[in-house]
């Protein structure tokens, strides 16, 4: 039997291995390290938005996880929200997952530093197509993805946030403590909101088994309608500066206190 720590390792190779195939066909990436500034500049946040596309999501659900996404986008206080930052910017991707093998990129690293921006960021989010349909919940893996994507970001970031939506427990892939710790670990920050048309107390399980990092926080959607409102109201609170400025990526010492909201 294979311990957990090496699961671990094997989901971080496989998640590494679908970004190389995305660099190969054009999708994505710029290379990550020391060049990040010359290729991409410096944002305030680096955030990774992980949909839910798992088998419990029907089309009409994940539909309404985009338009609520491209909503919130072209809300005219998420603009501002950006523009107030040090650096007047962020950049972002979308993802989809499902089981421990099924993450995929749906919408590379964009920059966005202006109203206008965030408006072509909302159409690509429209036009976005279903790229899994369905699968296992392995929020574990998708995490580790999200990780492994913002290492490979052309940006500089002062914060780094996974933005994971989801309607199910963890039920696939390494174990979601393992995968947290490693997250964390790295200075990244995990945030989730819980779609509670399902199953109740969802947000709790979140609060307590996958938030973690600089400020944390979880936020509660009753159903995939009430959705459209939360997850405005969850990028304007990612995107708000922190209650500490910090005018340097964060000491990772710092990232490990997760605020129960």
């Amino acid at each position: 039997m294979m311990t957990r720590s090496r699961i671990t390792i094997q989901t971080i190779r496989h998640c590494r291995a679908i970004l190389i195939l995305a660099v190969v066909t054009g999708l994505a990436l710029a290379p990550a390290g020391s060049s990040r500034a010359q290729n991409g500049g410096l944002v305030d946040v680096a955030l990774v938005l992980a949909v839910d596309s798992s088998a419990s999501v029907d089309f009409n659900e994940f539909n309404l996880q985009l338009q609520g996404l491209a909503l919130a986008f072209r809300d005219p206080q998420l603009a501002e929200a950006i523009l107030d930052g040090p650096n007047a910017s962020i950049a972002v991707s979308m993802i989809e997952w499902s089981s421990s093998d099924q993450q995929r990129l749906s919408i590379p690293w964009t920059r966005i530093g202006s109203e206008a921006e965030a408006q072509a960021f909302a159409d690509r989010i429209d036009a976005a197509p279903r790229l899994i349909n369905t699968g296992a919940t392995s929020i574990s893996s998708a995490i580790l993805f999200g990780s492994e994507l913002l290492k490979a970001a052309p940006y500089v970031a002062t914060r780094q946030v996974i933005d994971l939506s989801g309607d199910g427990y963890n039920n696939q892939g390494p174990a979601l403590s393992v995968a947290r710790t490693h997250v964390i670990d790295q200075g990244i920050t995990i945030n989730a909101l819980g779609i509670e048309n399902q199953v109740l107390g969802l947000t709790d399980y979140f609060r307590e088994a996958l938030i973690g990092g600089f400020g944390a926080f979880a936020i509660k959607a009753l159903d995939y309608q009430d959705y459209t409102g939360q997850i405005r109201r969850k990028l304007l609170r990612e995107l708000a500066p922190p209650a500490v400025s910090f005018l340097h990526p964060i000491p990772m010492q710092m990232q490990r206190t997760a605020e129960a909201f």
